[in-house]
């Protein structure tokens, strides 16, 4: 996907997938979000749709998927006993076969979508057909979390946290990772660019295309992203919130940044 800005902005970098691989004394590695998997990359027709593939245009590279830069951590597959995804679009659930043997912790409302809806340009059956061990929840009842309401996955430590961010998919959620006296919370993709989180709010004239043409809900989403407005003005100093697909907020995390000039 090219991410292009002909106004006052950004460098132009490659759209990403942002996992996070969290580290547990008690449950193992936690894989939180999957991105593109190993058959993604090797049969990309056939497993992401040739539609989608064509429309999204990614980084086919197996050196990319989670499963491969795991390894180069000095993991393997089978360490990953979690992973929790905030939806199930094609893009966030492909590396699923790669980790066949890990719970996989979703939104019951958002399973659902995705088993009756499938096949289709947004849910894609291979990513499941390995019969995952599915651990479901409903979005009510939760704890109160910083304005939000929290739920607390089965089997996992409480610095981890389900946060239901509605509006993108029917069982949309964030993940919150508490580190210290701070809190990361991968936001999916209630939004799809920093600035929608500023005050004044602005959009990015591509992402804005993708996100609108894919919401179920414009004024459910809308509503997600005022209350993680308020969630950044209101508490930033204890919770920092980052999106799954902007890649100016993943340069934040890595040492390269973003190399001047790159395009998708």
């Amino acid at each position: 996907m090219t991410i292009e800005a002909t106004y006052e902005g950004p460098r132009p970098a490659p759209a990403v997938n942002h996992c996070l691989l969290v580290e547990t004394e008690t449950a193992g590695l936690v894989l939180v979000e999957t991105g593109l998997g190993l058959g993604d990359v090797r049969d990309p027709g056939g497993t992401l749709g040739s539609d989608w593939a064509e429309m999204a245009q990614p980084a086919l590279d197996e050196e990319e998927t989670a499963h491969r830069q795991i390894a180069r951590l000095g993991f393997a597959p089978s360490d990953v006993r979690h992973v929790i995804l905030t939806h199930l679009d094609v893009d966030h659930s492909g590396g699923l076969p790669d980790f066949p043997d890990a719970h996989v912790h979703v939104l019951a409302s958002e399973l659902d979508a995705a088993l009756s809806q499938a096949p289709s340009f947004r849910y894609r059956p291979a990513h499941w057909a390995h019969e995952p061990r599915w651990v479901t929840y409903d979005s009510d009842p939760g704890e109160p979390w910083y304005g939000f309401t929290a739920l607390q996955p089965k089997g996992l430590p409480q610095e981890i946290r389900l946060v239901p961010l509605g509006g993108h998919t029917t069982g949309h959620t964030g993940i919150a990772v508490q580190g210290g006296d701070r809190w990361l919370l991968h936001c999916g993709d209630a939004y799809y660019y920093h600035r929608e989180l500023g005050e004044p709010r602005e959009t990015h004239p591509l992402l804005d295309i993708v996100q609108t043409s894919s919401q179920v809900s414009r004024d459910l989403r809308l509503g997600t992203q005022a209350r993680l407005r308020e969630l950044v003005r209101e508490h930033g100093d204890e919770v920092e919130v980052f999106s799954a697909h902007d890649p100016w907020e993943f340069a934040r995390y890595t040492d390269e940044g973003i190399p001047a000039g790159r395009q998708a």
